[in-house]
């Protein structure tokens, strides 16, 4: 297959890596001139992620291209989504045989609420699309250590790219549901900066693992609501990439809750880091969606009231454990 990756971040560049060493033919467009320069000039993303070495043959260009092209992965932060598929509309113009779009986003508009297939739907629709989600460390994948993802679309050709992308490396299952997939992939983060607080104020395994309980169901519930499917959330998508993010060390929300919970502020974190992080902003749309929409989800709150609102931690703790007691289920 021929594969374009839009985005050269550390999933986009781990995935130009993967796709190439599996026998694609691939072209990574960074966003910037100097970024595609710089990587040209090591033969690895040095910024997003260092110590990866490309394998031969794979083209960078920032030249936005669809012609010719079988499958393009969006893999920009979410803030870039919407100037990126504007982009691709412009290139696509006169374009008869337009390629499969995969998101690898993993955030949500903060602005409109929308999510990348909302705005694919929207700016391009004339493009078939999906999304690829799962717990997939970049490094890890372009270490070549294997995983599992969920290609949720409802493309005619979706069984051709499972297969195309399914190696001994990265089993691939099929899903048509698209949007439980990505609900899963951008509330994770949320959860997972959660998670990082409970790391950095040297909180047990017990506490941490009764947070991350509670999240999962609020998850669940939130996701459902909006228009996922529940087992969805229980899957690859959902479960495993939620446990991978909020356990990882690797993982940059689950690192900047971390540094939350140490006592750092978000201006302070953000002044030390390239790399975006798809919670912070994903928090507070997920918290406007759930008030707007009456979904109790105490712990979304929480971590809004804290990123965005300066509340206390301690206090935003006192009061999830305050609440009035009640069943499980």
């Amino acid at each position: 297959m021929k594969i374009s990756i839009f985005g050269a971040g550390a999933w986009g560049t781990a995935m130009a890596c993967y796709c190439r060493a599996i026998g694609h033919d691939v072209v990574l467009v960074p966003k910037f001139k100097e970024q595609a320069d710089k990587i040209i000039k090591h033969q690895e993303n040095v910024d997003f992620l260092p110590g990866i070495k490309f394998p031969d043959g794979i083209n960078i260009t920032i030249d936005i291209d669809v012609q010719g092209i079988d499958l393009a992965f969006l893999a920009c932060p979410a803030i870039g989504i919407e100037d990126l598929c504007l982009n691709l509309n412009w290139a696509s113009k006169g374009v008869k045989q337009l390629p499969l779009l995969i998101s690898l986003c993993k955030g949500i508009q903060n602005e409109n609420l929308e999510t990348a297939s909302d705005l694919i739907i929207r700016l391009l629709p004339n493009f078939e699309h999906g999304v690829l989600a799962g717990p997939t460390n970049a490094k890890e994948v372009a270490e070549g250590k294997h995983a599992a993802m969920v290609l949720a679309t409802n493309s005619k050709d979706i069984y051709k790219v499972q297969k195309a992308l399914s190696s001994e490396q990265i089993r691939i299952y099929s899903s048509n549901d698209v949007k439980g997939a990505e609900l899963g992939g951008c509330l994770k983060n949320v959860y997972a900066i959660g998670a990082g607080i409970c790391d950095g104020l040297g909180f047990g395994d017990n506490a941490k693992a009764a947070y991350l309980t509670r999240s999962l169901k609020e998850l669940v519930a939130i996701g459902t609501v909006l228009g996922g499917q529940r087992e969805t959330f229980y899957g690859l998508s959902g479960f495993g990439d939620f446990i991978a993010t909020c356990m990882g060390e690797w993982s940059r929300n689950r690192t900047f809750g971390e540094r939350i919970g140490k006592g750092e502020s978000v201006d302070e974190i953000f002044s030390t880091q390239k790399a975006a992080v798809e919670g912070y902003k994903t928090a507070k749309a997920f918290y406007f969606i759930c008030e707007k929409k009456h979904i109790n989800a105490p712990i979304i709150s929480a971590i809004y009231s804290i990123l965005y609102l300066n509340v206390p931690l301690q206090k935003c703790i006192e009061e999830l454990i305050n609440r009035s007691l009640k069943s499980e289920q």
